[in-house]
């Protein structure tokens, strides 16, 4: 029987499948600029990620100066989000190790997921631009359900329209909001350490910690209690 039959492996995308920053933060300091404020530097936007759009912007709007009311986010969100569609995978890239890894699991059978608070259709925008379009069984963005992460639902619904069963299942991302969604799904999680997070990989609690995409061949089998052996 292939390695990985029966098991789902349902990643997080922007800072653990593809490096989005370079991209996310032109489309922060299109907003940035357009209203007034300075734009922010690559370095700094990288650890705002992971929330979704609408979060990345207040967070942006704040270190540069005052945070927007409410009617203003959602104006400057339309900007955000119709600059970054236009613009999406300029500079965005694969993570060494990702397209090899995947090759790996779905030669052996594993179901694959993305489970992401980036909106669905930019999600699958996302993954056409870079060829990864038919890589998951299912895509779940912030949009696709009523909850997103980290609610566990987010993550138990992924696996479910993957195929899966969340007793067979692992969270592959890069920071504390994944950790969080997987540890109220009772799902085991393996962190990058290279992604988007202010607190290092290393100190949020994960499984396994992993510093390049395809070690996580190697700790797969112990999280999943596999055997290599047969």
């Amino acid at each position: 029987m292939p390695l990985y039959s029966g098991y789902t492996i349902v990643f997080d995308l922007d800072g653990t499948l593809v490096d989005t920053a370079p991209d996310l933060t032109a489309a922060l300091n299109h907003v940035l600029v357009r209203e007034g404020r300075a734009p922010l530097p690559l370095t700094e936007v990288r650890n705002l990620v992971g929330h979704g759009a609408r979060a990345l912007i207040e967070r942006g709007m704040s270190v540069a100066g005052a945070s927007p009311p409410e009617p203003e986010l959602q104006r400057m969100l339309g900007l955000f989000l119709s600059f970054y569609g236009a613009n999406i995978a300029n500079h965005s890239t694969l993570f060494p190790g990702v397209t090899e890894t995947l090759a790996h699991l779905r030669g052996g059978q594993a179901l694959l997921g993305v489970c992401t608070n980036k909106p669905a259709a930019l999600s699958q925008a996302l993954f056409s631009a870079l060829n990864m379009h038919g890589q998951f069984e299912a895509v779940l963005g912030s949009d696709s359900l009523p909850v997103r992460k980290p609610d566990p639902l987010h993550l138990i619904e992924t696996v479910r329209q993957a195929g899966g069963d969340p007793a067979r299942a692992v969270m592959v991302g890069d920071s504390a909001t994944d950790v969080h969604t997987a540890r109220a799904a009772n799902i085991p999680v393996v962190l990058v350490s290279f992604g988007y997070t202010l607190i290092p990989a290393h100190e949020l609690g994960a499984d396994r910690v992993i510093d390049s995409f395809d070690a996580l061949i190697q700790v797969l089998p112990d999280l999943l209690r596999l055997d290599q052996t047969g």
